[in-house]
């Protein structure tokens, strides 16, 4: 997946919209007054009506340019793709030698062609709508926000509905919804990467820049839909949304940039084979049948109707199907699909990297302690972390609200009032802590910090016991990092608070300011193991999935979790420790470790990759800011509803429930909606080729063709019917039990395999046509014809029950309802047209019941063949579909 995201390199800018691009800089700088007065906007944002009026006049906020994804275009790919213009080329050549240039215009076999292309192209649109119409409910339960201020107050809104003028609020997190003016900045540091392939955040300010010359991307107080917000906070005044954005002007290009998934490439390597055959086939019969028997016209028509029954116009719609009903069927297990390609690559995932916080634990998270440095609990610990949690500006998270809820219980919101921020200094991955300024109404200052123990005792050079501050020894480092560690061990998460009173008077303060810290405590949060995720990761394992955890935690914490949901701890590996590591050493080391605790963000990124480059398929489950470049580094990207917004937009799967169980459910569903596309595949390579060997037999060896060009394509059109059920067939679940991948490989060995052994029993058909049935001679070729057509048409569909299960067909696995109906259907079709005057219709004599037990006779011959040749097949190659 890591392949298939969306990055535009600097140097494609030049390709951008100009009108944008002088629109947004000439808004970066005006003053505030005329900025506000273009926009007919205020400092107290848009009054409710004017935004419904403007959401009117500039439609929905959401970038359309490029995906063309209308009524029209969904008909259009409906019928525009390979095979249906080969089926016109065909029809095209058909009509001038049956109609133009023939004494007897013959409008059939153009006709039929026509009502292939027709029947192929409208199921493929109705799959299409339907798919366009589950993926568009399924859209709706995943739906990203914004805060603006309308009459005077921040509401959050649906991201859809930001207009131009609206002031937005931004935190850490948030994607940003339209091209922004920043008006008010703290630490903002935005991710262009989406833009710019830059991986390393920007810091932006609410100032107007002085270089009128600096690339458009580089004006630091503009922000561009599509970016992240990494930390701090700002308020900023949307500028353009939706196409009439930066990121809106340059959709056809990030479009046309997209690279293939593993899914597309394996589908189009397929399709590649299947026309090679196909144009192969053509000319080889062509030839055979014009030098044999010397009527180049009619050896021309049976060569285009080969072609035509060699052209698997199904498969588009057996793949839009099979996509549409697993996006559908997972969803009723609580996985949406937001790209229906991710599907195959959710069922072909080996390993799982996944946070511990909320996938292993209950996300619930309780505060536990709060201690003071001799270990005793202290509600002046808590205080303080309580007055750092609530004045910070940046994402509340579970631990500041498990604070605030202690702290409320205790009544400390009633001191509130004594204070006002000054400023704050937001959290980072690097640092690990964040800070807060205050001031209380005697003018005191303080600075209170809490974060990872580790990251506090590298700012802190004195300690606080029993109220009186003292230097921090050795001897003091140890005893505290002791305490630290008691718990820890026990399970608890800990964090420590630090503080001190010798604050300047500035009202800016930088990372340069933590340091000569106060440390006065720990906090102690619990966060207790699910009760199902034991069981989740060894039904994960069961079926071919390893489960490997990357936390930012604590190894103690990690370790206490891990051993009591059955993730291996034998061997734990630190940042530090992957920090230390060159690529090679890592290779090694994932093989391995199941378990890496306190990553960077950064880190996880690169454990991720280590996974791949072992030719892993991995998926990454995470719901945080810091596991966004871990969610564009996996195949597959897995988050939930609950998530940050820069997690939602970058992954391919949501989960509405944060649970591995429901992550198993969506793993299975991924397997079984592959397995149903692999057997139409290896059902259409291996019949195609089967029916290469049999042609050019029937044409070396019979005076006359074997079977008339609207014979062929009637009996094609009858085989496509009785393939509609496939993407709706059962999967044995011994399939189920361990990820595939597309293997063009195993597709050629099986086509390479059965496409013979059917060649067998067509000439066998053909033996007991000739010396048993006595259609020997020219003048009985329209009885030859009609046997055949039969015998094809019926074995078509005996081979897919065989095909569709490694165990016996009907007895040990029995097809979904609709696939046994439209197989049964057609072969009664089959039987009534060849056995009554129907056959006349296709130019055909009707078959005598002398046929019937040969016809039974081949076909269980060719059933408890096939069926024998599958057990040594398996036996031999491991697998079977």
């Amino acid at each position: 997946m890591q392949e298939s995201r969306n990055v535009l390199p600097a140097n494609r800018f030049i390709s951008t919209n100009l009108d944008t691009e002088q629109k947004i800089r000439k808004f970066a700088f005006l003053p505030a007054e005329e900025l506000f007065h273009s926009f007919a906007s205020s400092t107290s944002g848009l009054e409710l009506s004017e935004a419904e009026r403007r959401l009117k006049k500039y439609g929905k906020n959401e970038i359309t340019s490029g995906k063309e994804n209308t009524v029209f275009h969904r008909l259009r790919a409906a019928i525009v793709n390979p095979f249906n213009v080969i089926l016109f080329v065909i029809a095209i050549v058909t009509y001038v030698t049956d109609v133009v240039i023939s004494q007897k215009a013959d409008y059939l076999t153009v006709n039929i062609i026509l009502i292939l292309i027709f029947v192929s192209s409208m199921v493929a649109f109705i799959q299409a709508e339907r798919s366009h119409s589950a993926t568009e409910k399924l859209s709706h339960l995943i739906i990203n926000t914004a805060d603006v201020l309308r009459d005077g107050a921040f509401v959050n809104i649906p991201m859809e509905e930001v207009v131009p003028g609206d002031i937005v609020q931004l935190s850490a997190g948030d994607m940003l919804p339209a091209d922004l003016r920043f008006l008010t900045t703290k630490d903002t540091f935005i991710s262009q990467a989406a833009l710019t392939g830059e991986s390393n955040p920007v810091e932006k300010f609410c100032k107007i820049p002085e270089d009128k010359n600096s690339p458009l991307t580089d004006l630091q107080n503009i922000g561009f839909m599509g970016s992240d917000m990494i930390s701090g906070s700002a308020t900023a005044l949307a500028l353009t949304t939706g196409n009439n954005t930066y990121f809106g002007s340059m959709a056809t290009s990030l479009t046309g940039d997209q690279a293939k998934t593993s899914f597309e490439r394996g589908v189009n390597s397929v399709s590649r084979l299947l026309i090679r055959m196909m144009v192969v086939m053509l000319l080889i019969v062509f030839l055979i049948n014009g030098l044999i028997k010397q009527d180049w016209s009619s050896s021309l028509l049976f060569a285009i109707s080969i072609a035509v029954g060699l052209t698997p116009e199904m498969l588009p719609v057996i793949m839009t199907s099979t996509l549409a009903k697993g996006a559908v069927s997972m969803s009723k297990h609580q996985v949406i699909v937001r790209t229906l390609g991710a599907i195959q690559t959710f069922g072909e995932m080996d390993v799982l990297c996944t946070d511990k916080t909320g996938t292993l634990t209950e996300d619930r998270i309780v505060l536990e302690k709060y201690l003071n440095l001799r270990g005793e609990d202290d509600q002046r610990i808590l205080r303080h972390a309580y007055l750092n949690s609530h004045f910070q500006t940046g994402l509340k998270n579970l631990i500041d609200l498990a604070i605030i809820k202690r702290a409320e219980h205790y009544g400390f919101e009633k001191n509130l009032t004594r204070y006002h921020r000054v400023d704050e200094i937001p959290f980072d991955f690097e640092r690990r802590r964040m800070s807060v300024v205050l001031e209380d109404k005697t003018g005191k200052r303080q600075l209170i910090t809490k974060g990872a123990v580790e990251e506090i005792m590298e700012i802190t050079s004195l300690v606080e016991i029993d109220g009186v501050v003292s230097e921090i020894d050795e001897d003091l480092r140890q005893k505290t990092h002791d305490l630290y560690q008691k718990y820890n061990s026990a399970g608890l998460r800990m964090l420590a608070v630090a503080q001190k009173n010798d604050v300047p008077d500035s009202n800016t303060f930088s990372v340069a300011d933590e340091r000569n810290m106060v440390l006065i405590g720990f906090i102690g949060f619990l966060d207790p193991p699910k009760e199902s995720a034991r069981g989740a990761i060894t039904a994960l394992k069961e079926h071919g999935v390893r489960t490997v955890v990357l936390t930012g935690d604590s190894e103690g914490v990690a370790i206490n979790v891990c051993d009591k949901v059955g993730v291996s701890t034998e061997q734990v590996l630190t940042g530090r420790d992957v920090e230390l590591m060159d690529d090679s050493s890592l290779l090694l080391a994932v093989q391995t470790c199941d378990l890496f605790a306190k990553l960077s963000p950064y880190q996880k990124e690169r454990v991720v990759g280590a996974f791949q480059a072992r030719g892993h398929t991995v998926g990454y489950l995470g719901d945080g800011i810091n596991d966004a470049p871990s969610l564009r580094k996996a195949d597959v990207g897995i988050s939930v509803d609950s998530a940050v917004d820069i997690s939602k937009e970058t992954a391919d799967i949501i989960l509405l429930k944060k649970d591995l169980l429901v992550l198993e459910e969506g793993v299975i569903e991924g397997r079984h909606t592959f397995g149903n596309m692999i057997k139409y595949i290896k059902l259409a390579t291996s019949g195609n080729f089967g029916n290469i060997i049999s042609v050019i037999v029937a044409s070396i060896f019979l005076p006359f063709l074997p079977m008339l060009p609207v014979q062929i394509l009637t009996q094609n059109l009858l085989c496509d019917f009785s393939q509609m059920g496939i993407p709706f067939d059962k999967i044995d679940s011994e399939y189920l039990k361990k990820p595939h991948k597309w293997d063009i490989g195993a597709i050629l060995s099986f086509m390479t395999v059965f496409g013979p052994l059917s060649s067998i029993f067509d000439i066998l058909c053909f033996a007991i046509l000739w010396f048993a049935i006595g259609a020997n001679r020219i003048e009985y070729a329209p009885l030859f014809h009609s046997g055949w057509f039969v015998y094809g048409t019926i074995s078509q569909v005996l081979i897919i029950h065989v095909i569709r299960t490694a165990k016996i067909p009907f007895v040990q696995s029995k097809p979904a309802f609709i696939l046994a109906l439209t197989t049964f259907v057609i072969a009664v079709i089959a039987l009534m047209i060849g056995f009554t005057e129907l056959a006349i219709g296709l130019d055909m004599t009707p078959l005598s019941t002398q046929f019937v037990p040969w016809l039974a006779l081949i076909l269980l011959a060719y059933g408890f063949c096939a069926q024998f040749i599958k057990v040594i097949y398996i036996k031999h190659y491991g697998e079977w579909i």
